[in-house]
Parts: structure tokens; sequence; C-alpha cells
């Protein structure tokens, strides 16, 4: 079967402000869909992938005109559920009844047949797990002209009916799978991180893991119940995996479990085994600050690693009780001061907006984020994605935006009661001012600066800062 795989056409603006989209702007692989298309191509079907954060959307139909699928799967965050909806209708004006058309991604797999519903039938089916297996089985149903009734993980339109087939059970062996399709990708170089956020290039996001045991209450994962736990890879499997990424042409890797150190065995295993293959790259990484320790982060050091992210989220330690974070104030500090000494570079984003908190605790979280003093940090609105705790529970909390388009970390989606989405928005620009425009911090950063590309990094970042002191308007879209 021909299967096209299709990220909608979208641009920078429809996530992050015109005016500081250069220094936010992340090009991700999309490693979710490499899986798939990774597991179709293994099966002997014939896969093509085209993205829409390079492809304008006349461009990305007449590729698929050329190609002429029998099955087409498209990806779709909440905020971009409108661009989805508008590509499936433009690809069933295109192809008519002669394609299968499927959605897969975050949203779909909250929204489930709320999908369907929504778009009519331009959509004939969505997945609503992992999507491995379920779009190998329905692809290969489709092939042989049968039924998709019982696919495990599918929502599906038969005539004017609408069906749910059960949930598929999470993958258990990862090792089962093939590496992610890089090679579909093209041009590599254009995937890249935001600005200060890699070394090398060009940069592979590689998964050691899925899954995630903590219960944070702003995070969507399949099994809400956490009864499956993080899922790990062989250690033996991460490295193969590495290698592979080099030969193709990688220099740096960014991996992108929710937490690297939540196995610390495992995660000592995975950096001495960098070390003892000889392996060059650099790489970064996240983890939670209660689950790292001085002799592991000099490890990661001595493995390649240059920077970290820790989650801070508050400095308040009621607001990082009531989003579920099981850390504590001093951990955080522990953590960061353990791996500045270790030599690694520091991360931390945190949230305004949580649920119960006041302007005046924004306020401290952004005290704490200068007295911590990372060497970058971050500040989003707290948004909770459908099919998270908050989201299922938000009238105990707050108010929400019945606009998709909001919810990016960016459009203060949800406003709690003890707060205005007004006062959301001061706070993150008072804390970008307060953080970056401090001296000492200009100071430090310009006497770092050694390549053209740190140069160009900093270019973009000043003119982001510009507009930070500049608007007091800056993070409506």
């Amino acid at each position: 079967m021909k299967c096209a795989l299709i990220i909608p056409a979208w641009a920078p603006e429809d996530i992050f402000s015109s005016k500081t989209a250069g220094s936010q702007i992340n090009y991700w692989q999309p490693l979710g869909t490499l899986y798939v298309a990774a597991v179709l191509r293994k099966a002997g079907h014939e896969v093509l992938f085209l993205n829409g954060a390079f492809m304008a959307r006349e461009g990305i139909l007449a590729e698929a005109q050329r190609f002429k699928p029998d099955i087409i799967g498209l990806y779709s965050t909440a905020f971009g559920w409108s661009r989805a909806k508008e590509a499936a209708a433009d690809l069933k004006r295109l192809f008519g009844g002669k394609v299968f058309l499927c959605v897969g991604g975050p949203y779909p797999m909250a929204a489930q047949e709320r999908c369907l519903e929504d778009a009519g039938e331009c959509i004939d089916a969505a997945v609503t797990g992992e999507g491995e297996h379920t779009t190998l089985e329905m692809v290969e149903r489709l092939g042989e002209g049968k039924s998709l009734a019982g696919v495990a993980g599918l929502v599906y339109r038969e005539g004017d009916r609408i069906i749910r087939n059960p949930p598929r059970p999470l993958i258990t062996d990862l090792d089962s799978l093939p590496f992610p399709a890089r090679e579909l990708l093209g041009d590599a170089g254009k995937y890249i991180p935001p600005p200060a956020t890699y070394r090398r290039r060009p940069v592979a996001v590689l998964l050691t893991s899925r899954g995630c045991n903590r219960q944070c209450i702003y995070c969507f994962q399949m099994d809400k119940t956490r009864a499956s736990g993080i899922r790990s890879r062989s250690v033996e499997s991460v490295l193969d995996e590495i290698e592979h990424c080099l030969r193709q042409g990688y220099r740096e890797i960014k991996f992108i479990d929710d937490t690297l150190a939540a196995d610390y065995d495992r995660a000592m295993r995975l950096a001495k085994g960098i070390k003892a293959r000889g392996l060059d790259f650099t790489w970064f990484a996240s983890a939670c600050v209660n689950q790292v320790d001085k002799p592991l982060l000099r490890a990661f050091r001595e493995a390649g690693c240059w920077a970290i992210l820790f989650g801070a989220e508050s400095g308040v330690q009621k607001n990082l009780n009531t989003i579920r974070k099981g850390t504590t104030l001093e951990q955080i500090r522990a953590a960061v001061q353990a791996a500045k000494e270790a030599g690694l570079r520091v991360s931390t984003p945190f949230l305004f907006g949580i649920p119960g908190e006041t302007f005046e605790e924004g306020l401290q979280t952004i005290r704490f984020a200068v007295d911590l003093n990372p060497d970058m940090a971050n500040f989003h609105a707290i948004t909770p994605f459908p099919g998270t705790y908050l989201y299922d529970n938000r009238e105990k909390y707050g108010t929400l935006s019945e606009e998709l388009s909001d919810f990016t970390y960016q459009g203060a989606a949800f406003v709690p009661y003890t707060m205005t989405r007004n006062e959301i928005r001061e706070l993150r620009q008072i804390a970008f001012r307060s953080f970056y425009g401090r001296p000492s911090f200009l100071i430090r950063k310009i006497l770092g600066l050694r390549t053209p590309a740190d140069f160009k990094t900093a270019l973009k970042s000043i003119r982001s800062l510009f507009w930070l002191f500049a608007k007091r308007d800056l993070f409506r879209k």
C-alpha cells in the first residue's frame, strides 16, 4: 500500500509572537510519525513523508497528487487541529473516495471520536493511542479489503456510524520497534531546536523510554493511571541507535524522555556505555531534580552531555504541591548547583497560571528564578491540553479558552480563579525582562561568545529582548 504521512502546513506565528519567534521556534523531528513510517516500511509498504513546517499548503497537495496514496495519515496537535481539518478537506476534495484518511497525534489521542464528529466525512478514522501497531494493522486490513472492526486503538467511520474500538495495550517491548525512519526527513539540517539549546548540527531527537510514573496535573499521558509506569528500552538498543544516527551524519542528540534519570542505574549505564564505545557527539537531556546527584551528572558530562533541563515550574512550594510535581524548592536548588559544578549548562522552565496561584506568587517565582541563576530559563503559561487531569477538571480550578489555537504554552489557555489572563501575560513579560535583562547575565553571555553560531544566536536573542522591553502586549499573537 502507498501511505502518505503528512504534517499540515503551519507557520511560527501560529504558536509564537512574531516579535520573538526567531529566538523560540523549534523545528522538531516528528519522532512518533517517523516510528510509524519505519514500521510500515519494514512491513513492505511505500511511505511518503511531507512536513508542513517547510512546505506550503499547495506544495503538500501537489506532492500528494504525484504520489497518489491509498492511505493518508495526518498529524495534529490541539493548536494545529484547525490546520489538520483544512488539510483533510483539501485532500478529500483532491482524491475523493479513492483515499482513506486517518488522523493521529496528541489531539486525536485525547479527542478520539470527537475528531470524526467535528471534521465530518473528511476524516475516516483516528488513532487513539500509540500509532505503530494500530496503523500497520489498519493499513493491512484496508489493503485486503477487510473491515476495521476490532482493530484496537482505532475510531473509524462506517457509513453513518462512528465506531470506537477497544484501546490498544501500550507497547512494552520497545526494542522490537525499528529505529525511526529519519532518512525520510530530507535535509536534516533544517530540523533545529531553538537557538542556544544545541551545540552542533544536525541534531537528532531520540527516545530511550516512553511513559511516566509521575502525576503532574497538566501532563498528558495515554495511561492516565500511570499503571504501566515507564517503559524503557535496553541500554544496548539506545547505544545502537546513537551509532546509527552518527552514521547518518548527526552530530548532536537531544534525548526527549520526560526524565532520562528515572532509573538511576540505567542512566549511569547509558552514560558509561556512550563513553566506552567512544561515541563522538554532544547531547542534551531532561531530568527530574529529585532523581540526579553529582556522580550521575559528572558521568553525563564525561559522556558528552553539555546541558540539562530541570522542570522547576514554580518558586512557591504550595504551587509545586498543587501541580503534583513531587519536588521541593531545596531539591531544585541542589540539582541546579550540582549540574553547574559538573560543568553542565542548566535550563529551567517555569509556569504561570497554576491553579490557586496569585500575582504576588508569580513574582516570587520570578525572584526564585533570578536567584537560582540557571544558564537559561523559560516562562510559560500553564496549558492543560485535552486529556490531562487539569483539562478534565477545569471547572474546579479556573476558566479555559474555547479556542484550541490558544493551547501553545504561549496563549494562556487556562486562567485560574485567582488571576487574570492579562496578569499571566504581564508576569511572563516581567519574568523575561528580569531574568535576561540583568547586566551580569548579559556580560556573562557576551564573554561566552566563541563561534559564528554563537553570535547569530546572540543577535536573535537581542532582537527578542528589545521587543520584551518595547512592547507591553508582546505575548498576544
